[in-house]
């Protein structure tokens, strides 16, 4: 059947939007596997469709399904005729409901929408959050009809995903980005009436960063992100040094004048960053949530960068409130150098030292391994919220630009479709994935056509007043911070686990052919990102998608088309990205050494983790770990068990139910009495008080340990060997 069709392939399809595709045979086999025929049946109705069509040079959609049916019924087959009928007339009143706004609001109040749940960080019990689902579901609605339909129906069916329709394309907004603090806080800013001059103290200076971040928060609909804050912040804690120093001279004796002076600054240090914290966890954007914000730190060397570095990880580990909870928000994400922190002797260790055991009670910060990063993206910058990275660039003049730049959003595909669909064969799958390829383009330039369209004036803080770099004016294009590859446009990708299970059964992550398969298919999607880049003038980059609602609707979808597939479709949810099976039991140094392949290609985002235990008293078995990570990964996050019982006291790990994590001592699973934090993709969340859509709470659940006690063992020998190296080199003074 398979030959009979492809004779069809130089054949044009004209869609009923008037789009021209190529012929897919596939799609007419599929069809007809579907309505229950035997194989006679099957090559009876192809070979009647081959000779109608087989000397056309252009062929529609409907001419394609009006033949179909008239083969059918003609030949007895009116059952199968009447279901093939059937699909399609479900599948136009499927685009039908997904464009009724009225339809979609109703659901919505009815808490019959999965958007509910969708997003980790959205409490929709809240009137504002309630009252943004609202505008969501319509703009949802509003969207489709404005997307391309090819994209908008395959955005149905399953085949790829827009990303944030309940924003995008009904606003032109952008997604994620670095804030330019620096520009901002120098030359000063405006919101709303007010202009805000450059601080004068580091209380200030937080300040400001807090409403900057509150506001870009309302004006983008994902992450924000501040680079280096220990080395953007020290200037205006120096200012309160040099205050408090004044004030010393009039009063104290010469010879405790600068401790007196450094002592009230590292005073106000730790005030300001714990405003910080606590202004970030008490303020809701305008889409009813707390803004999705990342801070980055670990490279500065002076007495006050030190000082910012470790009051933000003593707060973090003392905790939030009277309870001392984890914060969600900001995400840290701490800087590695080899030469500067990495090993004892190093001039900042002991703030190595302190990440540590911050990560062994709060989970972050997340790691960013100098060298490997910049290996990976040409530049070193922390990622636009979760792990979205710019890649390097400079300006006209040749001066690198990280801070002010963006992301204009995500695309992702459906991968394990691809292969559900290629039945095991490579060549169909490589064929249908380039017919993907070509809707994810045609999507990803309408993003950018789309987000062009805005004005300044739509968006002052991000246009006109420093946070996206430049301060443009009112009529000004804003395609000056997009071209010439200033901003990114990402294709995601889901399920590379889920592919290679198809083809090479559920083990393969040790099979080396199976693993080069996993690696070209990633390749080929960077490639494809080259290619769009290269016509453009735009920067298309390849982000591993984090997926966490995602990690369901393509398996859903999926479920409903193909039916249970052990291990792909059975389990409930996809695997993020390049992930390995979150069901075994690889080391850690086996999961990362299976993973680190993947980012040089998927420069535009991605994330290596680790699942552990406990490690509140095996600090240094982690460390192990982050030592080994350096040379291997860009950037590193630990999962580790941090739940609370604030009833019995437990500390540890909660047990995953169907109703949702409980305490496995007492049985709480109430929000107000327990504290239970788990990594959703990229970034922290409480399940018990925001619960998670069920894939992935199910892909939470699933996840088994990395660490051994054997590795602890080891651990602990590494940690003698490193105190002993230390103790050394303070012996021998530092050396030539």
């Amino acid at each position: 059947m398979t030959m009979q069709l492809e004779s069809l392939k130089t054949i044009s399809v004209e869609k009923r939007s008037g789009v021209k595709t190529d012929f897919y045979p596939y799609k007419i086999e599929f069809v007809l596997n579907q309505l229950g025929l035997n194989d006679d049946q099957i090559n009876l109705i192809t070979d009647q469709l081959v000779k109608k069509i087989s000397d056309l040079s252009l062929v529609t959609t409907t001419q394609i399904h009006d033949f179909i049916v008239k083969a059918l019924n003609e030949n007895d087959m009116k059952q199968a005729a009447d279901q093939y009928e059937e699909y399609f007339v479900n599948d136009q009143k499927k685009f039908a409901k997904a464009t009724n706004v009225q339809l979609n609001i109703e659901r919505l109040f009815n808490r019959n929408d999965d958007v509910v749940h969708e997003n980790a960080n959205k409490d929709s019990n809240i009137f504002n959050t309630q009252r943004d689902l609202e505008a969501g579901v319509a703009s949802r609605a509003m969207g489709l009809k404005m997307l391309p339909e090819l994209v908008a129906k395959s955005h149905l069916r399953g085949d790829i995903h827009w990303h944030d329709l309940d924003y995008s394309p009904v606003t032109p907004e952008t997604n994620c980005c670095l804030i330019d603090f620096d520009e901002m806080l120098s030359n000063g800013f405006k919101i709303g009436n007010a202009w805000v001059a450059s601080p004068r103290s580091i209380q200030t200076a937080t300040a400001q960063m807090s409403q900057i971040i509150a506001n870009v928060a309302s004006l983008q609909y994902g992450g924000c992100s501040a680079n280096r804050i220990d080395q953007l912040l020290a200037p205006y804690a120096e200012i309160n040094y040099k205050k408090h120093l004044a004030d010393a001279k009039k009063w104290i004796d010469a010879d405790k004048q600068e401790e007196f002076a450094k002592e009230k600054t590292r005073k106000d240090i730790y005030d300001a960053m714990q405003a910080l914290e606590y202004e970030i966890n008490t303020l809701y954007s305008s889409q009813g949530q707390t803004p999705f914000t990342t801070i980055n730190f670990g490279l500065g060397t002076s007495w006050i960068e030190r000082e910012i570095q470790k009051s933000i990880l003593e707060i973090r580990i003392k905790g939030l409130g009277k309870e001392h909870r984890t914060a969600i928000f900001p995400k840290l994400t701490f800087t590695i150098k080899r030469g500067l922190n990495l090993d004892p002797g190093d001039p900042n260790y002991d703030i190595k030292k302190l990440a540590l055991e911050c990560s062994t009670k709060r989970m972050y910060p997340d790691l960013l391994m100098y060298d490997k990063i910049k290996e990976i993206t040409g530049s070193f910058k922390t990622p636009m919220g979760c792990r979205s990275f710019l890649q390097g660039w400079k300006d006209e003049t040749g001066k690198e630009v990280n801070s002010g730049r963006m992301n204009l959003g995500v695309v992702t595909v459906n991968l394990p479709r691809i292969a559900l669909e290629s039945k095991g064969d490579k060549d169909l799958f490589w064929e249908i994935f380039d017919e993907k390829m070509k809707i994810c383009h045609a999507a990803l330039a309408y993003r950018i056509e789309r987000t062009k369209q805005a004005k300044p004036e739509n968006a002052p803080l991000l246009y006109m007043y420093g946070a996206f770099g430049k301060r443009l004016k009112k009529n000004d294009s804003i395609d000056e911070l997009f071209k010439n590859e200033r901003a990114t446009v990402s294709l995601g990708y889901i399920g590379l686990y889920e592919v290679c299970t198809e083809f090479y059964g559920n083990k393969w992550e040790n099979n080396q052919e199976a693993h080069d398969f996993a690696e070209s298919i990633v390749k080929a999607l960077h490639e494809k990102c080259l290619e769009w880049a290269k016509a453009s003038g735009y920067h298309y980059s390849l982000y591993s998608t984090p997926a966490e609602s995602l990690t369901d609707t393509f398996c859903r979808d999926d479920l409903e088309k193909f039916g249970s597939i052990p291990d792909i479709t059975e389990k409930e949810y996809y695997t993020n990205s390049f992930h390995y099976d979150v069901r075994k039991h690889p080391t850690p140094f086996d999961k990362l050494t299976f993973e680190e392949v993947f980012p040089k290609y998927a420069s535009g985002g991605f994330i290596h983790y680790c699942e552990y235990p406990n490690l509140r008293q095996n600090p240094k078995a982690l460390e192990v770990v982050w030592d080994w990570a350096y040379d291997h990964v860009g950037y590193l996050g630990t999962n580790t068990s941090i739940d609370q019982c604030f009833e019995c006291g437990f500390k540890g790990e909660f047990k995953a139910t169907a109703r949702g994590f409980v305490c496995p001592q007492c049985g709480n699973h109430d929000p107000q009495t327990c504290d239970v934090v788990k990594r959703t993709c990229g970034y922290l969340g409480n399940p018990q008080q925001r619960p998670m859509i069920h894939g992935r709470h199910v892909e939470i659940a699933s996840r088994r340990k990395n660490m051994t006690s054997e590795m602890i063992k080891h651990a602990a020998k590494y940690e003698r060997a490193k105190q002993s190296d230390s103790q050394r080199m303070v012996k021998q003074g530092p050396q030539s």
